[in-house]
């Protein structure tokens, strides 16, 4: 239980200084309203409610066509996807074989995709 509050903590300080360094999105509470674009915000609307109804794994498939072509807002969207889900609390992870070792993972596959990896394995848990 301390080790997933632990990654938690982690994986919400990681998207937050991402979204600051990368979007200068400085909110306390990252919302699909950060988002400016209404056909992105829809987008990852979109994604959460899938995830919200238990299909994560297709929110994430969908989620890695997108982030193929390299677009940022498409990052954007994944990293607040990500930080979306881990707002979940533990028995609904558990419930939707879903676990933060695997949100974290998605963000550092999101960050590699889009050539980041050096803002990712700053963020890495020793964990993984």
């Amino acid at each position: 239980m301390l080790q997933d509050d632990y990654i938690l903590r982690q994986i919400r300080e990681m998207v937050r200084a991402v979204m600051k360094m990368l979007f200068q999105v400085s909110a306390s509470e990252l919302t699909p309203d950060v988002i400016e674009d209404k056909e992105a915000r829809q987008t990852l609307e979109t994604l959460t409610s899938l995830a919200d109804e238990g299909n994560i794994d297709e929110a994430e498939n969908k989620l890695y066509e997108m982030t193929c072509d390299g677009d940022r807002q498409n990052l954007e969207i994944g990293l607040l996807f990500y930080y979306a889900l881990n707002g979940k609390d533990d028995e609904f992870l558990e419930a939707n074989d879903f676990s933060r070792e695997e949100i974290m993972m998605g963000i550092q596959d999101l960050a590699n995709r889009y050539n980041l990896s050096g803002i990712a394995e700053a963020f890495r848990t020793e964990i993984l």
